[in-house]
């Protein structure tokens, strides 16, 4: 029930996902490359603060609300949102962009530690429940792009040189709505699992809570106004302070609790640098297809949004595999501070084949269609080794009484490493659009800084290990 619930909340985030950057460039710029690095950084902008969101989110159903009736509220709010950004206007986008972003901080974090409350702590199943889970986000996330991609250029007077892309927009809300409806029937499976405690979850709590997340919409609009910079040392400040709090509550608990503690914020600093260069696909890559990489078959283009489903289909193909490969390995199975710093590794192996495309097989200013298509092949396989692990991982080293203020935590990083992204993918795009030039000068940074902190994470897993005091 979980699985298909965040299905449908995927399907509703992927189907903009691919679009948001294009339709900026298109609505708000006339189309004109000087769009793309605005573009970036509101793009970063708002996938940061999807993720920042999820720290109060978290905190909500932790101690108001409880995490049954925080998903259903967020439910209610994101649909909401993603109805407003199809009406075609800056101001009422960005504030529709802002409605998303209040209603994915409650449910996001709190799908996820559901998962984890399914299970008894030292259950092995965790895991294998984890990765089923991150099926259902990645069959949403593959189905999305296509469909919505299609829709966009064939419905409405859409064309591939000029999408519908409103109805992309619409369509994503009316996913998020059966994502709303299939929890309110199925949540009668869950029992008492993730309802507030006897006598503290009043319905009236609900009430406050959504007058909270309505006088949070003009915050995030104005924090997705702001230069990225400033977003930037606004997010720094929340993860730190987040910091403190974790590792406050850990060293009441004890030093293994403490110790615990500190290995899941060291790991968090790392998940920034893996989400900083794999949130490329919503924006320089973006860019990269529309111009730089030869889509024609013949008579037809791949759309440009379909890449977006390349990732989602590599995972859900790749996952049993990869899964399977932990098994088999036994007591040489690496430690999840090994399997992040392998992430990262992958990460930085698919720049370098940006870097030998665009430096080396360029033929009439274009890059070969596959070089792009194996550069989220290969993502992916790093995504394996780190995002699935990193949500199990932290529903067992975070503090006891803040389990989804730690899912919070995890991504708030994400949502760091997200801003960092269109930061970076503004740099990608230049002053007046992307070039071969501009690309490969960004993407070679990119793999330098990613096998370094790679490496380095490797070297250092034996320490956060010992830290972990045997969580596995």
């Amino acid at each position: 029930m979980l699985f298909m619930t965040e299905f449908w909340e995927r399907f509703a985030f992927y189907g903009i996902r691919w679009a948001l950057t294009l339709y900026i460039v298109q609505a708000f710029f006339d189309g004109s490359g000087e769009g793309q690095a605005p573009a970036s950084r509101i793009y970063g902008a708002y996938l940061a603060l999807v993720y920042a969101a999820a720290i109060f989110g978290g905190y909500i159903a932790d101690r108001v609300i409880g995490y049954q009736r925080s998903i259903l509220l967020g439910a209610v709010v994101m649909s909401a949102g993603l109805f407003m950004i199809a009406y075609p206007d800056e101001t009422v986008f960005k504030v529709g962009l802002a409605t998303v972003i209040a209603g994915n901080g409650l449910f996001k974090p709190n799908i996820s530690t559901m998962v984890g409350k399914l299970y008894a702590q030292g259950d092995e199943r965790r895991d294998s429940g984890f990765t089923l889970f991150y099926m259902g986000i990645n069959l949403g996330a593959m189905i999305a792009p296509l469909l919505t991609g299609w829709m966009a250029e064939h419905m409405f007077g859409g064309t591939p040189e000029m999408p519908t892309y409103k109805i992309v927009f619409m369509v994503s809300g009316v996913g998020m709505l059966i994502s709303l409806v299939w929890f309110w029937f199925g949540r009668r499976q869950l029992g008492g699992i993730g309802r507030p405690a006897e006598g503290a979850g009043g319905k009236h709590k609900v009430l406050y809570v959504l007058a909270f997340c309505l006088a949070s919409i003009p915050v995030y609009y104005f924090l997705l106004a702001i230069d990225a910079a400033k977003l930037q040392a606004v997010l720094t400040v929340l993860f730190l302070a987040l910091c403190g709090m974790l590792l406050m509550e850990g060293i009441r608990d004890g030093k293994v609790a403490r110790d615990r503690a500190i290995a899941m914020l060291i790991i968090f600093t790392f998940n920034i640098l893996f989400w900083c260069f794999f949130e490329q696909a919503g924006s320089s890559f973006n860019f990269l297809a529309e111009q730089i990489v030869d889509r024609n078959f013949g008579s037809w283009i791949f759309p440009v949004g379909w890449f977006q489903s390349v990732n989602s289909l590599a995972i859900i193909t790749l996952a049993p595999i990869v899964a399977w490969t932990w098994i088999k390995m036994g007591r040489h199975n690496p430690s999840i501070p090994r399997k992040f710093g392998l992430g990262i590794i992958f990460n930085g192996l698919a720049f370098l084949l940006l870097m030998a495309a665009l430096s080396g097989m360029v033929v009439a200013g274009k890059i070969p269609f596959w070089t792009l298509f194996m550069v989220y092949v290969i993502q992916s396989v790093g995504e394996l080794c780190l995002s699935p692990i990193g949500l199990s991982m932290t529903t067992k080293l975070a503090p006891v009484r803040l389990v989804g203020f730690g899912m919070g935590g995890w991504f708030l990083s994400t949502g760091i490493g997200n801003n960092l992204s269109g930061i970076f993918a503004s740099h990608a795009s230049g002053e007046t659009g992307m070039t071969i030039d501009s690309a490969y000068a960004s993407y070679t940074q990119g793999f330098i800084i990613l096998m370094v902190g790679g490496v380095a994470l490797f070297l250092i897993a034996p320490l956060i290990q010992k830290l972990m005091h045997g969580v596995k």
